[in-house]
Parts: structure tokens; sequence; C-alpha cells
């Protein structure tokens, strides 16, 4: 019965996500709630349920704030103007380009193995560009997200600490069959990179008539406007750009060696940037204020997302839904179970977090396997393989919250355009795997 409302829940929220026809507060709130409620729990109970939820997510929203604010600080100040500039001169305008290089610099990013950290690091610096372009929010989300997740099989990522844990092996060894894997995954992005680029690039052309007219014009509030003629000209650029650049790249190497937490680490450098950038108090206030919005905005989606989390971990509907789901697949594909659970990784992202997938999943479907002869490894190295990639369509990712607050869409749209590019990669590593003796029945 746990299962059920745990499953009803999932669906109900993701559904109303996809359709985005409500802010995704009301449906992380409210939904669980009731499915709570509903399970036999009581609202005292709820609560210590909501505390520990959102002391899962507290830092991330502290971080996303601060964050937003400081690239908010340096866009004004025309930090990424100059990026901007070169890499469209590099890549004369090609979207296609512009595409297989958000692959490659989202994969050098993911090295750490922080997702967080990958996306204030792309999507600040990225997404100007695609703006100028006319190209698609949703395209950079998706190439920056199927790149950090294929990357994050490294082992101080956080799917392959959990699977080893799980299995009591060493995590260096359970990820050096995985290297091939990673690299094929990559190649298969950057093709993937190419063909939506192909597709991106007919799209700007039909809106536009040309790619150099869709440069040459910015849309605002569905008007556009000429860069050459009547345009607004936007707030004055900064004459200390290296001390921006010299101080974004401070705040950068703190976040990736992690000497501080990333949300002290970036209210540093809001403090420093504001008196480097804005000389009256009342210019600071004005430009905090500009910003602010989006902010507090997508914070509060990130609250409301660890009260989500911390309602279905505390009622015990994530567990409960993962051991069900494997003890009711029919015996006669048990000796199939991991390929199986391989291929439905992705979509097992959209119904449960990263801790229910390892901590609960992973060692039923392990023990199920053992008695039909299938090793342990393979069952690991195919649920690794299956779900990782969809690691970023996931609204269990706090990281993917905060993705979506730095590139301003929203979270139904993104799982729409998304889902089956990041599934059909999924399906092609799992069978590439099997073929390669990784994974072996």
């Amino acid at each position: 019965m746990l299962s059920i409302i745990g499953f009803a829940t999932i669906l109900i929220i993701v559904l109303i996500l996809i359709q985005g026809k409500m802010t995704p507060i009301i449906p992380l709130v409210i939904i669980p709630l009731i499915g709570s409620l509903v399970a036999g729990f009581k609202i005292t109970e709820v609560g210590n349920f909501f505390s520990d939820g959102l002391i899962s997510v507290i830092q991330v929203a502290v971080m996303f704030i601060f964050a937003i604010l400081f690239f908010g600080i340096m866009q004004d100040a025309g930090l990424f103007d100059p990026i901007i500039d070169r890499m469209i001169a590099v890549t004369h305008g090609n979207v296609i380009t512009i595409s297989v290089g958000t692959v490659l610099i989202a994969a050098i990013a993911q090295l750490d193995g922080s997702g967080a950290s990958t996306f204030l690091i792309t999507i600040p610096a990225l997404l100007p560009i695609y703006r100028q372009m006319k190209m698609s929010p949703y395209l950079l989300l998706l190439l920056i997200g199927g790149s950090a997740s294929i990357m994050n099989m490294i082992p101080w990522g956080g799917p392959l600490g959990r699977a080893a844990s799980v299995l009591n092996v060493d995590v260096t060894e359970l990820w050096r069959p995985l290297i091939p894997i990673q690299v094929i995954g990559i190649v298969l992005m950057i093709a993937l990179a190419v063909f939506l680029g192909m597709r991106e690039k007919r799209r700007i052309i039909e809106s536009y008539g040309s790619i150099e007219d869709a440069i040459a014009f910015e849309e605002e509030d569905g008007v556009l406007f000429d860069r050459q003629g009547n345009g607004k000209t936007g707030i004055a650029k900064t004459k200390k750009y290296w001390l921006n650049v010299l101080l974004t790249v401070a705040v950068i190497g703190v976040l990736v060696a992690g000497i501080i937490p990333a949300g002290l680490a970036f209210m540093i450098g809001v403090c420093l940037a504001l008196p480097l950038n804005f000389k009256k108090a009342n210019d600071q206030n004005k430009t905090i204020q500009k910003h602010a919005p989006n902010a507090l905005t997508m914070a509060t989606i990130i609250l409301a997302a660890g009260s989500f989390l911390g309602i279905l971990n505390g009622t015990g509907m994530l567990n409960s839904i993962a051991e069900d789901v494997v003890n009711i697949l029919p015996s006669f594909i048990a000796p199939y179970l991991h390929l199986i659970l391989g291929i439905l990784g992705v979509p097992f992202d959209l119904l449960l977090s990263t801790d229910a997938y390892y901590f609960a999943l992973l060692p039923v479907a392990e023990q199920i396997g053992v008695t039909f002869g299938i090793p342990s490894i393979s069952m690991a190295y195919a649920m690794i393989i299956g779900n990782i990639v969809g690691t970023f369509v996931s609204p269990f990712s706090p990281a993917l919250w905060l993705a979506i607050g730095l590139a301003g869409v929203e979270m139904g749209k993104h799982i729409r355009y998304s889902f089956l590019w990041m599934w059909g990669i999924s399906i092609a590593l799992v069978i590439i795997a099997f073929i390669m003796g990784t994974i072996s029945v």
C-alpha cells in the first residue's frame, strides 16, 4: 500500500511538472503532504520529515541565491561579453560547433564530480552565447546534463561510491571497466550534439531568416530589437574587467577545491563583487534587487523539493517502491533482471532518488540476481550505466533544480525535451556494455 501511495504521489507530481500549468512549489509541497496523511502518518511526523528534507537542501538553496547574485553581477559587468564574441568569431556563428563545444566543456567541468559546480561553471558562461545565437536553453541543459552524467561515473562521483559500498568492493576497481563506456558515451553525446545542432540551426533560420540576422537581433518581451538600431543599450560595462576575471576564477577555484562550503564562497564573492563594480550603496542595492527575484524564486522551489524528498524518504515510500518493483517481476525474466533494470534506468530516475536507487533497489536486485546466477558486478554495472545518464532529467536531483534556475527554464519542459534523448543514450550504452562483456548474462 505504501508503494502504491508513493508511486501515485510521484506520478502526479511529474505529470503536473510536465504540464507546466502550475508553479512547482505547489505540487512539491501539497501532493507529498496529502500522500503521507493518506498513508496514515501524523502531521507531527510529517513535520519531522519536512525538517529532515530541508536540512538536506538548505546549503544548495543558500548557494543558489548567492550564485545567481554573483553571476548576475558579473554579467552586468560584461565578464562574459568577450567570451561570447570570441566563441561566435571562432565558430563563425556555427550552431553545431557551439553544441559540440558545450558537451566537451561540460565533460571537463564535471571532473570534480559535482553536478552543482558543473552547472555553476558552464551555464552562466554559455547561456549568453545561446541567447545571442537564439539557440534553445533546453538544448544547453540537455547537452550539459547528458555529458556531466556520463562523466559522473568517476570514482569520486556519488553513484559509484554508493554502488561500491553496497557491493563492498573498491570503488577504483569498480570504475576501471567503465572508462571505455565513458569514452563511448561522450562520443555518443557529441554525435547527438551534431544532430540536435543541425536541427537547431534549421529552426533558427526558419525563425529569423539566417544565423546572421538571428545574432543581429535581440528579443525582449516578445519584441525584436536591432543591436545596431533602436534596441536597449543595457547597463554600462565596468572597466575593471580583469579584476572581475580574477575574482570569478578565485571563486570557482575555491568551489572546485572544496576549501569552504560553496554557499560561503559565493557569499564572499558577492561581497567583493558589489563594491568592485558599484561604488554607491544605492547602485549595489539596485543590482541585488535586479537579480534577487530569480534567485529567491528558485530557492523556494529547492526548499519545496527538500520537503518533497524529506517526506518521501521519511515515510519509507521510496524504499518500499524500490523493493516492490523488483519483487513483482515475473520469475521467467529474473535471469535478465539486470538488463531490464539497466534499460529502465532512466525512467527509474523519475521515481527514485539516487539514494533509494542504490541503497534500496540495488541490494534487493543484487540478491535476487545472485539466485539466478547473475554476477553481482554485472548487476551493478547494468544499473549504473542504465541509470546514471538520466541523473539530470530527474526532479529528485537538487543540482538539476539549480541548473533549471540558472538557465531560466521550466522543469516540465526540460523533462519533455531531454528525457527520450537521454533514455536513448542510456539504452545504447547498456547494449554496448553487454557487447563488450562489461555486463554479462
